[in-house]
């Protein structure tokens, strides 16, 4: 999926729609539920104990819940001045957002009152947490988050060098390198440091949930994912409460291609996550995320009936409004996305040109629906179409570059540039739409973006060369894609086409073999999979 598919995927997750009552119900999640922390403070016995909860929970991204508990530390001991600090940490969402001036504002009032709240038994390491903070929320008028992330990280690394005992600082560091990683860094530089700093926390801390986590979110790449598999074995076990715990590992999983994994982790998450909602915690929207996973992996195993369950249980499900009063829908690329990237990934042309628009605000998800009906258009001869639908995303496009939202213009002039391409193709322009492709496909590849609606360019450019009658190119873009994205249906049986079409029967068999044990336990009747196994039989 596209970084902007990635980042939508994930505000939506945190924007529940369930607001806690005043009574609160994360008492009832123990420390043990959510992973061992130790993070002393100089507060009241009390307020360090649930602090240290509270940290936990700030480490596996339950923001809400997180806000929540430090508003009721402030309550509980005033003068814990690391509450405040929580508190404005806890509104900043650090791999995926950037707050307004509205939040930045709010945060800069409790930092100031963790200046004011000020004991005997203070320690000057707790001032250097708030200081360190202070440089992201302050100079926001003159410096752009970017900027400000950058100073933030600076500050955790000397907080990291002064208390090398501290683990938390260490890992608060880690996140922050992660968080000011530069756009599009395909030297992984930023990564591969916290990747050090954290793997050393993991051998002698496997319990604590801020270091799988952010292992995790530092191997998110196809050219890392490998180094991410005992933390994503892990941080499940760690934090079995924290819906997120169990949905993230399935990020390792979906890159490595391991698609019963890959459903249990987000079937799990999607579980915790309604049994929370029903506590009257924080962070209903959480399921969308793992259903977007979910989806996924249903749809590489053969299992697209399920996948169709999850888009109709979707559509069925009442509008809801995120806690945050934007009045976003949580919902909302759920809505567009799956039933685009179902009709896509099945090769359903008619069906995907025929996508029905949602009305979205926020634009760039509407963009969605055009780049899917535009390429069933363009795949199925209706030329007209498939240049009405890339005009609507051109317009789109034009809209979200005048909001300066730089993600979600990239995002968007993606899918205007592969609509393009497969219009090239229907065209004629063959040349052309294979080096687009190609383009797109390179520079995926070299950042280690995930593709788009679940469909790598270098998938669409192999399906168009053996569109072509070019078999050995083809093959050669199908192996190239396998390696970035393993194991995927659509792929791997055209390889296994491409491979006979060439006359390299024994490899076709091999890419078939892979594919019918990938679906194993399916009802699947697509007739894919059907020659798949016919070949397997045939072979033996």
């Amino acid at each position: 999926m596209r970084k902007l598919i990635w980042v939508l995927c994930i505000a939506a997750a945190f924007s529940g729609a369930a607001v806690a009552d005043e009574g609160h119900h994360h008492e009832e999640l123990t420390q043990e539920q959510l992973g061992t922390v130790h993070f002393p403070v100089s507060c009241t016995a009390d307020a360090q104990k649930t602090f240290e909860k509270d940290i936990a929970l700030l480490h596996s991204f339950w923001y809400e819940e997180a806000e929540k508990t430090f508003l009721d530390i402030e309550k509980q001991d005033p003068k814990c001045a690391m509450a405040y600090w929580g508190e404005a940490v806890s509104l900043w969402h650090q791999l995926w957002n950037q707050p307004d001036a509205a939040t930045i504002k709010r945060a800069s009032r409790e930092l100031k009152k963790a200046d004011k709240a000020k004991t005997k038994t203070e320690t000057e390491r707790e001032r250097d947490y708030i200081r360190a903070l202070k440089a992201f929320y302050s100079n926001s008028k003159k410096a752009d988050h970017e900027a400000r992330a950058r100073a933030y990280s600076a500050a955790m690394e000397k907080v990291y060098q002064k208390y090398p005992d501290d683990h938390e600082a260490a890992a608060f560091y880690a996140l922050s390198l992660l968080a000011s990683e530069p756009d599009n860094d395909t030297t992984f530089a930023n990564r591969k440091q916290a990747g050090a700093i954290l793997e050393k926390l993991f051998a002698v801390e496997p319990n604590h949930p801020g270091i799988a986590h952010y292992l995790i979110h530092t191997y998110d790449k196809p050219q890392l994912a490998q180094l991410g598999l005992p933390a994503a074995r892990r941080y499940a076990q760690i934090a079995p409460a924290a819906p997120h715990a169990l949905h993230m590992p399935s990020h390792i999983f979906a890159r490595l291609g391991l698609w019963q994994d890959d459903i249990n982790s987000n079937l799990a998450s999607i579980a915790a996550t309604r049994k929370t909602a029903a506590m009257h915690m924080g962070g209903e929207g959480h399921q969308f995320h793992a259903m977007d996973y979910l989806v996924s992996a249903y749809l590489q195993s053969g299992r697209e009936a399920d996948a169709v369950k999850v888009i109709e249980e979707v559509k069925a499900m009442p509008p809801m409004k995120d806690m945050y009063g934007t009045g976003h829908d949580p919902r909302a690329y759920a809505l567009v996305a799956f039933p685009a990237r179902y009709a896509l990934e099945m090769h359903h042309w008619a069906e995907a040109a025929a996508l029905t628009p949602v009305p979205d605000e926020q634009g760039e998800d509407a963009s969605i629906t055009y780049w899917a009906r535009a390429i069933g258009a363009a795949r199925s001869g209706n030329i007209s179409q498939a240049r009405t639908d890339i005009e609507h995303i051109a317009a789109i496009h034009k809209t979200v570059l005048g909001k300066k939202k730089k993600v979600s213009t990239e995002a968007v002039d993606q899918d205007r540039k592969e609509a393009a391409a497969w219009l090239d193709y229907a065209e004629g322009r063959h040349d052309a739409a294979i080096a687009a492709l190609r383009a797109l496909a390179e520079k995926q590849e070299s950042s280690g973006d995930e593709s788009d609606g679940g469909m790598p360019a270098r998938e669409m450019l192999a399906d168009m060369l053996l569109d072509m009658k070019r078999p050995e190119q083809a093959l050669a873009e199908y192996k190239a894609g396998l390696k970035f994205f393993p194991n995927r249906f659509n792929s791997l049986y055209g390889a296994a086409q491409a491979a006979e079409m060439a006359g390299q029967a024994s490899q076709a068999t091999e890419y078939y073999a892979v594919l019918v044990k990938n679906c194993e336990g399916s009802s699947s009747a697509r007739p894919e999979l059907a020659r798949a196994k016919l070949a397997v039989v045939a072979q033996k």
